[in-house]
């Protein structure tokens, strides 16, 4: 009779740095275990990003928040979708009326139909809340990288500079350098913003920066000899962009209100630009007698900021890993 034979043995590796002694098959098995040892297929790793996206499609107040910006962007690029009418037709005989058939928000002191007008508003504070962020993403993430990033000299000097930019209060600002401009257009009020929104910008980037900086990759690759440059685009700017996006993302709600203010006190758009500053601004001294034409450009402008703030909030909590 023959006698059994041992089943034939392996060593396979642990991945701590140790061995185990099994059988043949166990091994195999062993390796081709998901997140086992070495040659096992394992889970893929996920970026910041990507969990980032995993959890804001996961959260409500994202998807709320998305998909009134999303409208909010479509009617602001082809308002005729939802209003046939111009905002600039007004007969004096509708003047102040309530609502009425094919007219449901009612018309304003002019007799312009009060629906349109807030529709077409949409493009103007869209426009200058998109344009402003930019701007002032774009410069303050520039200057306050390149500041956090090389220090010295350059960062005190920028810092001083911040510092004066953010002793001059905003409307008080708006209201000395924008009564000087006698252009209705919107690049007077967005580079108003830029102007003073920037240092906020730069003071966040530059502490992300600096903060990123000294992480152990960042000096492994100055250690092998990599410039200034590739650092700062490669490995520096990945890890520190998100503060920024988070504090834009807030800031587009405010600058949104900012415009609408400027504009309400007399200094920010002119007519005949449809704003809901203007509209809000004309419609005040009547709030008695036609309420309608005050609560819906109103209702607009709010409903605009929060969606925007919202946002901003949602987008926060999925990039900072703590409140996860």
């Amino acid at each position: 009779m023959p006698e059994p034979q041992e089943p034939e043995r392996a060593i396979a590796a642990t991945g701590m740095g140790g061995a185990m002694d099994l059988a043949t098959s166990e091994a195999t098995s062993l390796e081709k275990t998901p997140g086992g040892p070495e040659g096992g297929p394992s889970a893929p790793a996920r970026s910041l990003w990507s969990d980032a996206w995993r959890e804001l499609r996961r959260n409500p107040v994202f998807i709320i928040s998305g998909l009134v910006i999303l409208f909010l962007v479509v009617i602001s690029l082809w308002p005729s979708l939802i209003a046939s009418g111009n905002p600039l037709d007004c007969d004096l005989s509708n003047a102040q009326k309530g609502s009425a058939p094919g007219h449901p928000f009612g018309f304003n002191e002019q007799g312009c139909d009060v629906y349109t007008r807030v529709v077409y508003g949409t493009r103007v504070s869209v426009t200058v809340g998109v344009c402003a962020t930019l701007g002032v993403a774009i410069i303050g993430s520039v200057l306050g990288g390149l500041a956090g990033f090389f220090g010295g000299a350059w960062d005190a000097v920028l810092s001083r500079i911040t510092d004066i930019f953010f002793a001059i209060p905003v409307v008080l600002g708006g209201l000395v350098l924008l009564s000087v401009v006698t252009s209705s257009t919107v690049w007077p009020v967005i580079g108003f913003m830029v102007l003073l929104g920037w240092p906020q910008i730069s003071r966040i980037a530059r502490g992300s920066v600096i903060t990123a900086k000294q992480n152990d990759y960042v000096q492994a690759a100055r250690a092998l000899g990599a410039s200034n440059s590739r650092m700062l685009l490669r490995h520096i700017t990945p890890n520190a962009i998100a503060p920024v996006i988070v504090v834009a993302t807030i800031a587009l709600g405010t600058y949104i209100a900012l415009e609408a203010t400027l504009s309400y006190l007399g200094v920010g758009l002119k007519p005949p630009t449809v704003s809901w500053g203007i509209d809000i601004s004309a419609a005040s001294q009547y709030i008695r007698n036609a309420p309608h034409m005050l609560l819906w450009p109103a209702g607009a402008l709010a409903i605009t900021v929060l969606a925007f703030i919202m946002l901003g909030d949602a987008v926060r909590d999925a990039l900072d890993p703590k409140l996860r």
